[in-house]
């Protein structure tokens, strides 16, 4: 056996034995095709924060343009309010990293441009994360937060993720998205996803006893061959 055949015999079998693939997977989603809350996809649970009120209306616009979306409205009365009103997922992330979190959001003319991306790991105390503004009437596809670089929110029992009405920048109001801004105003939501990564294992001891004999056989063999 050349050098070069056991050179690669051996890589194959670190490779083998030591190498995770890390590839993101779809931990929940929300499709709302079936007109509830339940999730398509996962375990998790969807519900209204501050008092908005909630319904089931056309996705076409969305990235599942043939489906169902869930509309929102009831909003905060204008100047009031801030941050308080909106819609909340939850999940576990346990044995989970990486985390993300992607949304499709519409919404009228009247209502909030300005929507606010928060999270919490105890449901009680939210973070602000981004803010995404609409500027038309139109589905705003893709709209993704990477959490990623939150180490709390790996493997946690616990993860929350709020989207919720916020004033416009520097401002004590809300601005609407193409005209006056009114609490009638509807946001809807569709393709709500939370993604991650299987936590790495850490290979355990027999584990690198049995590369250490394999390799150990290849060195035999080669020994053996050279010999011959």
């Amino acid at each position: 056996m050349s050098k070069f055949n056991i050179a690669k015999l051996s890589m194959a079998a670190s490779i083998a034995v030591l190498s995770i693939g890390a590839q993101a997977d779809v931990l929940t989603q929300w499709s709302f095709n079936n007109n509830n809350l339940l999730a398509t996809t996962g375990a998790g649970t969807a519900s209204l924060v501050g008092g908005t009120t909630g319904s089931f209306a056309s996705g076409a616009g969305s990235s599942d343009t043939n489906g169902r979306a869930w509309n929102t409205t009831s909003y905060a009365a204008q100047g009031t309010g801030d941050k308080t009103r909106g819609v909340q997922f939850s999940i576990s992330t346990l044995g989970f990293e990486d985390i993300s979190f992607s949304y499709d959001s519409k919404h009228s003319g009247t209502a909030s441009a300005n929507e606010l991306v928060q999270y919490s790991i105890d449901g009680l105390s939210f973070t602000d994360l981004v803010v995404f503004k609409s500027v038309d009437i139109n589905f705003a596809n893709g709209r993704l937060v990477d959490l990623s670089s939150i180490a709390a929110v790996n493997n946690q029992a616990n993860l929350s993720i709020r989207i919720v009405s916020t004033f416009a920048p520097n401002s004590s109001l809300y601005a609407g998205t193409t005209s006056n801004y009114a609490p009638g105003g509807t946001m809807r939501f569709d393709q709500v996803t939370f993604n991650g990564t299987a936590v790495s294992a850490v290979p355990e001891p027999t584990t690198y006893a049995m590369l250490l004999a394999g390799l150990g056989c290849v060195g035999f063999i080669a020994r053996r061959r050279k010999a011959a």
